[in-house]
């Protein structure tokens, strides 16, 4: 279909052997047995019960299952069924993830018009929108969607708005005019219409020259269903770390399996004790942990305007390296506004006009006459280029219903993409008057006298230098440039084309949509959190860069690309030049999914922004999509990790600090269960080695498994945000959970708590009484991991972040001592947990004890860790 924009309307009918009495009965069989429908197709769908069962094909999962059949084993059914239950839960919610994911190339479909209107057999008939054949003449007008690709025939002030697919808010104005060149982006033909865009003015006929999967629309959805979602870093962390540590659990437990084999203990007695282990070692609230952590964390950021559909999204955004952001709505207000005028030869801000000068008075009095746009409630009706003067017409107190009703239009010329001219005529003063607006371009050649404040003089050629002078400056600056004009018309009641020469310039009105008050200092954040801002939109160059100025995203301009000069380059060359562009202008929806990829390849986790259709196959590619709430369409918000309700580039940078501290809490409530298990298991090593008595029972390790590791973990995963998290680069993504230094502080305060729990053990084992030994243990080891719950908050010691500040952490630690000591005194549960009663004295040495891994962590990290 390239070629039909660079070909006549006549040599398009010829080429798809159509005549305008449209096609025939016959012909229209033929074509449908060899296009096809006109809808758009999908893949073989995988069932819900095979999505359900590839959430169990997770190491984690697995772990966590044998170690549900351990418990089982071991006798403890009800650690079975909680254990299950967790799993489960956590595949339906996959499942359900997954499934609404899929709904994108439903939401697609529904973009297509129900029914359409064509010409078949010199009748105009209505037929459903999959029933439209290549060949077919279709008849558009003013409310229609438009139900696939075709080259114009005919317009009539023909406007279509091409959101949905270019990304711009701005209706194009549509003509017959054959376009000559190569790689023209869908924003530039603006002969051709495309599937699911629709008309908000005139009218027009159409040759349909795609249909289903071969429109624009259909390409899109080809893309997004090849695109390929990729696993968060957390994921691939815990991934890692799962494989590790089922690898880690297994070796040890069979060391001790084998040693007590060797120094004659049953068998079955050391494979239920070795099993016992296992069951402590693996924190099997780990993934239900992650999963309450990240749902606080998405409360918290629905506050704030971001609400995550997918929930390890909340941790992806924290290591976010770049994030391509469309400019439309996002960076900037989406809404036209004058900034500049020129009137009366002197550029002027546009709040600084003198409604005493008549010159500058008239100028805003004609840019409300000459204009349809209305503003109401709060409203605005009408093109945004019009609306944009009744606002600054408001800033004047210029009410444009009221100033149209004082001076009554008599006649019109409606806006002409030819023409690129609106005219009015209307009773001003008691004379009649035509007003034009439209491109300068077209109207200077036009004008012979202008308007100053000492009168109106006939135009020199100095002056109309000076007139392109200031509009190109205006236009290198990204602003579109509206020209008035007018002329006195007697009495006339009419007017035609033939009237619009012979006008008397009045001013400049230059214009855009301006960037949003907060986007410059978010960017600045943003560059200072190490994460690259990228430009990307459907928009021209020119105003991509200006706007790319101001906000502080583009320092020069070989930092700027057009799309056509994407389509020149192989991916290994755009691969090279990816990181030295900051902005994108006039792309497709080939080159924004090409542009995720190329970063990703360079080994960036990417955010994109978007909300059109056109964007849904990038915001699927990307690491984290994320879909404006106000403007975004369905097939955006459902191919997107996470909908921004206020459609504000600020909204991203909060909810990357806000994934930030997540990971941070997260891995610190990793950090307290491993380090707690580690302890036991280096307890346990202890006693093997030196032939002493089983130092804990296997209920004892269940008893701390199930209580002492999970509320501490949850409220550390809860700790409140941290803002110095901003001021780190982005993570390395390729850096295991398990990393050389996370694993040596974790053995190290491992070793602390097993150090308080054996020298309990020896005193207990000084008695002479194995029983109290193994309860001094057990309740040692109990109280140190609910102490160490206060360590493991932050890198920073607990007095810099403050003691109380984390109410969760105090709670969780109240029930385990609580419960702990429920254990040990009730008579009733000291046999349950086979625990012996314990002296006063012996009380007091476990609370000391409990305590000294507390105060040597807090001394190491107030002299050793010092806070960004």
């Amino acid at each position: 279909m390239s070629e039909f924009h660079q070909q006549s309307s006549v040599e398009v009918m010829e080429k798809l052997e159509v005549t305008n009495e449209g096609l025939s009965d016959y012909d229209v069989q033929i074509k449908q047995e060899e296009y096809g429908l006109n809808i758009l197709t999908e893949g073989k769908k995988i069932s819900t019960l095979a999505v359900f069962f590839q959430q169990f094909k997770d190491l984690l999962v697995i772990i966590l299952m044998v170690a549900a059949v351990i418990s089982l084993l071991l006798g403890e059914v009800e650690s079975t069924i909680v254990i299950m239950i967790v799993v489960i839960l956590n595949a339906i919610l996959g499942t359900v993830q997954h499934m609404k994911a899929e709904r994108s190339l439903d939401n697609l479909k529904a973009l297509t018009s129900p029914t359409a209107k064509v010409i078949r057999n010199n009748q105009i008939v209505e037929i459903r929108s999959e029933e439209i054949v290549v060949g077919d003449i279709l008849l558009l007008e003013a409310g229609d969607y438009v139900s696939a690709d075709g080259r114009l025939l005919e317009s009539h002030f023909l406007q279509i708005n091409e959101s949905s697919l270019t990304g711009e808010s701005l209706a194009v104005a549509k003509s017959t005019d054959p376009i000559q060149g190569d790689n023209i982006t869908i924003g530039d033909k603006s002969n051709m219409v495309f599937s699911g865009s629709f008309v908000t003015n005139g009218r027009g006929t159409v040759i349909v020259t795609a249909i289903g999967m071969e429109t624009e629309i259909g390409k899109i959805a080809n893309l997004l269903d090849t695109a390929m979602e990729k696993k968060t870093p957390l994921q691939v962390s815990l991934d890692h770390f799962g494989e590790n540590l089922a690898l880690g659990i297994t070796l040890i437990c069979l060391f001790i399996f084998t040693i007590d084999l060797v120094r004659g203990r049953a068998l079955v007695e050391s494979f239920m004790f070795a099993v016992s282990l296992a069951v402590a070692a693996i924190p099997e609230a780990l993934s239900s942990i992650v999963t309450i952590v990240l749902a606080f964390g998405t409360q918290k950021m629905a506050k704030e305007n971001a609400i995550i559909r997918k929930l390890y999204a909340v941790e992806s955004l924290g290591s976010v390296s770049v994030i391509c952001s469309d400019k439309t709505g996002t960076l900037t207000q989406n809404k036209m506004a004058v900034q500049q005028v020129y009137v009366n030869q002197t550029v002027k801000a546009y709040d600084r006009l003198n409604t005493k000068n008549e010159i500058e008075k008239d100028l805003l009095l004609m840019a409300q006459l000459c204009n349809d746009a209305v503003t109401s409630d709060q409203k605005e009706i009408g093109d945004p280029t019009e609306t944009a003067l009744v606002k600054l017409g408001r800033v004047y107190q210029l009410n444009e219903i009221a100033v149209r009703e004082q001076h009554p239009r008599i006649a019109e010329i409606p806006f002409d993409s030819n023409r690129k001219l609106m005219s009015t005529m209307n009773r001003v003063d008691q004379q009649n008057v035509m007003i034009t607006k439209g491109a300068l371009d077209v109207l200077l050649s036009r004008m012979v006298k202008m308007e100053t404040s000492s009168g109106v003089y006939h135009i020199t050629e100095e002056h109309r230098k000076k007139i392109e002078d200031v509009n190109r400056d205006f236009s290198m600056n990204g602003l579109r440039v509206l020209a008035i004009a007018y002329k006195n018309m007697d009495r006339r009641q009419t007017i035609d084309i033939e009237d619009e020469k012979d006008l008397i310039f009045v001013g400049l009105i230059a214009m855009m949509d301006p960037p949003r008050k907060e986007s410059k200092s978010a960017v600045e954040s943003c560059i200072k959190a190490g994460i690259k801002p990228v430009m990307i939109t459907g928009d021209h160059k020119i105003t991509a860069t200006a706007i790319a100025k101001q906000i502080g995203i583009l320092k020069e301009p070989s930092e700027a690309i057009e799309g056509y000069e994407i389509e020149g380059l192989t991916d290994e060359q755009l691969q090279d030049k990816v990181q030295d562009l900051s902005v994108y202008a006039r792309v497709s929806p080939e080159h924004k999914l090409r542009i995720v990829k190329a970063w990703q390849e360079k080994g960036n986790v990417v955010a994109m922004t978007g909300d059109g259709v056109n964007d849904g196959p990038a915001l699927k590619q990307a690491d984290i999509g994320v879909a404006m709430g106000i403007t975004g369409t369905e097939v955006a918000k459902d191919a997107s990790s996470m909908i921004l309700t206020d459609d504000n580039f600020s909204t991203i940078i909060k909810a990357i600090a806000n994934g930030r501290s997540l990971y941070a809490n997260i891995k610190n409530a990793i950090m307290f269960l491993l380090s707690g298990n580690a302890g036991a298991i280096f307890v346990v090593l202890y006693a093997t080695v030196f032939n002493l008595p089983v130092p804990f029972a296997p209920v004892h390790l269940l008893f701390i498994n199930l209580l002492t590791d999970s509320l501490p973990a949850i409220a550390i995963g809860l700790e409140p945000h941290n803002k110095k998290v901003m001021k780190d680069k982005p993570r390395n993504i390729h850096m295991p959970l398990l990393s050389k230094k996370f694993t040596v502080q974790m053995i190290l305060e491992g070793i602390l708590i097993a150090i308080s729990t054996i020298i309990a053990f020896q005193m207990g084992l000084s008695t002479g009484d194995t029983l109290t030994a193994s309860t001094m243990a057990f309740a040692t080891l109990c109280l140190s991991r609910l102490i160490h719950g206060f360590n493991s908050r932050s890198k920073e010691s607990v007095f810099s972040i403050g003691v109380f500040s984390n109410k969760y952490t105090w709670v969780a630690f109240l029930i385990g001592v609580v419960c702990l000591h429920f254990v040990l005194l009730l008579p009733s549960l000291t046999r349950v947990f086979e625990v012996a009663n314990l002296s006063s004295l012996q009380l007091g040495y476990i609370y000391v004890l409990s305590f000294i891994p507390f105060l040597v962590n807090q001394w190491f990290k107030m002299l050793f860790v010092k806070g960004k």
